[in-house]
């Protein structure tokens, strides 16, 4: 589930009854996909129907966070995830337990009741932060802190959990497990999210090796909405959205732009190429070379391919070492 799609920008506040909504859905129909499935070995396919374990999960967590403007690495940022993560597994295992209502627990839920039940109640213990309710468990888990995050999150986390452990033991469980948040690498793209799972960006601006060749660049789309959030002016945005990316021309760069080009010799024709092809190179050697210029162009200056190469690898070692010197500054944002 993309967490963004729940996220209001305009109140700063999630939607926690349409991701209620959403996971009790998913948890239903990935409980009828366990019939559907197709497995690499019976041993797999045993166990999948003895504990009909699912995969519901969410992605763009650290794009939520982001505009909001709170920082990943923060005791609210960690209050938020956790209620959201609470709420989304609770709502799940609430879920399964109608469902073992009226199809019946697990088949191997009998002989682990106890087991579970206590996972269970362990679970709700974290939602309430409540250290000394932990059964079973000697290194004792980061509960939510009731400090840091919204009192609407927790008072639906802990609802979940009381429902999810009251019909547990009521009824059992369908599932033996109901979630899980993976590292959402490619489904993310199809998805349209900014960042992975649970983890933050890793760069503002990342570049993907395509398959059948070449690279795909792709722009986290929620700095400038964190940036107005956090009370930047638009001026402000711009110029640092046009640092964090870059402005994909040559135009108003400050050392090679279209008129120091000129004077190098380029000619307007040339000079459009090269614009086009700036905008989605992944380095300057897939700008500056013969795919782009052109046979003439290097006959006319005078250059081969050898020399091409060789400038381009001297470019682009100055370029690396000047941009690991900007990425090794900060990369978090606070208000003005």
């Amino acid at each position: 589930m993309n967490l963004r799609k729940f996220f209001d920008e305009g109140s700063n506040t999630f939607d926690v009854s349409g991701f209620e909504y959403t996971v009790r859905l998913w948890t239903v129909v990935l409980e009828v996909s366990v019939l559907m499935a197709q497995f690499p070995s019976p041993e797999v396919a045993q166990l999948s129907y003895e504990y009909r374990t699912l995969g519901l999960g969410y992605a763009n967590l650290g794009s939520m966070l982001m505009v909001s403007g709170i920082a990943y690495d923060s005791e609210e940022a960690r209050g938020i995830a956790g209620a959201i993560t609470a709420i989304m597994t609770g709502v799940s295992y609430k879920t399964s337990a109608e469902m073992a209502a009226h199809l019946g627990a697990f088949p191997k839920y009998r002989e682990n009741r106890e087991d579970m039940l206590r996972v269970m109640r362990n679970h709700r213990a974290a939602a309430y932060d409540a250290v000394d309710a932990y059964e079973g468990i000697e290194i004792k888990p980061q509960g939510i802190n009731a400090r840091f995050c919204p009192d609407y999150l927790l008072k639906a986390a802990t609802k979940a959990w009381d429902d999810a452990v009251q019909l547990g033991e009521k009824y059992g469980y369908r599932n033996a497990q109901a979630t899980v948040i993976a590292p959402t690498g490619t489904i993310g793209l199809v998805m349209d999210c900014d960042t992975t799972g649970v983890e933050p960006d890793f760069a503002l601006v990342k570049f993907k090796k395509l398959s059948g060749g070449g690279y795909f660049k792709i722009i986290n789309q929620s700095i400038p909405t964190a940036l107005h959030n956090l009370g930047y002016k638009e001026n402000e945005v711009k110029a640092i959205v046009d640092y964090a990316k870059g402005t994909g021309s040559f135009t108003g760069a400050p050392y090679i732009n279209r008129q120091t080009l000129s004077e190098k010799g380029f000619i307007a024709d040339e000079l459009k190429k090269l614009d086009a092809a700036v905008a989605s190179a992944f380095d300057i050697a897939f700008v500056f070379n013969v795919y782009t210029l052109g046979e003439e162009c290097l006959q006319r200056r005078a250059l081969n391919r050898n020399n091409i190469s060789t400038s381009n690898s001297i470019s682009c070692t100055s370029w690396a070492s000047r941009t690991n010197r900007s990425m090794r500054r900060t990369t978090t944002f606070a208000a003005p």
